[in-house]
């Protein structure tokens, strides 16, 4: 009787390290991903989650360790080629052009990939189908988050990486926001999200990356012991 071997992790982050300006950032990062998996990066200020994210996005390379997806290591640029096609980038940058409509900011991404068709739903899907012919200069912070989310849905890629995604999202936005995060997994994407804030999603590894300096007494703290020694 023969043993199935498992199946390899859709993404393995080995022994990652990231040295910058001389100075350690992260530290031997071990993580395994399956199709469906979420990982939740989480940290003060400068700990390295965002430089993490742009280490699996590709923009650096890990000083030390490997990044592979699908077993093999994504610097390599045969593979980096295919690895690139897979990925969704959400940033703090919104990256919405003030003079374009709704519609045009999402279905202008949805042309680029060379699909059609998705765009109005994911628009309607986050709550902005009443806004869709209004140019982006008129939107909130919050409804261009929204933009912003919907343009994951319309360019629909399997691996989500996301950079505060809840920050300006009010509590229904932070809701459609879970929301999409759980039916994406489904379907057997993958999720990785870097926060500060309280986002809920099921069943994730939850990676809480120290920091990198020594935190310094504040004023809160010497207050709550009497003021300082």
């Amino acid at each position: 009787m023969s043993l199935r071997k498992p199946p390899i992790p859709r993404l393995l982050l080995s022994n990652v390290s990231c040295m910058r300006n001389a100075q350690q950032i992260l530290r031997h990062v071990n993580v395994s991903l399956h199709d469906g998996g979420a990982l939740v990066l989480t940290g003060t200020n400068g700990s390295g989650k965002s430089t993490l994210l742009r280490m699996l996005a590709g923009f650096s390379k890990p000083s030390a360790g490997e990044i592979l997806w699908n077993g093999h290591n994504i610097t390599e640029s045969g593979v980096f080629h295919q690895y690139k096609l897979q990925l969704n980038w959400l940033s703090l940058k919104d990256a919405i052009k003030e003079k374009f409509t709704v519609l045009d900011n999402v279905q202008w991404f949805e042309i680029l990939e060379g699909k059609q068709g998705k765009s109005i739903p994911a628009i309607e899907l986050m709550g902005l189908g009443r806004l869709m012919k209004e140019k982006a200069r008129m939107l909130s912070m919050g409804q261009r988050k929204r933009v912003q989310l919907a343009r994951l849905l319309a360019i629909d890629r399997p691996i989500w990486l996301l950079d505060e995604p809840s920050v300006a999202l009010d509590d229904e936005g932070t809701r459609l926001l879970e929301f999409i995060i759980k039916e994406h997994r489904k379907k057997g994407g993958i999720v990785i999200v870097a926060t500060h804030l309280p986002i809920d999603i099921q069943d994730s590894l939850i990676l809480r990356l120290p920091p990198r300096f020594p935190r310094r007494m504040t004023l809160v703290d010497m207050l709550d012991r009497g003021g300082p020694d």
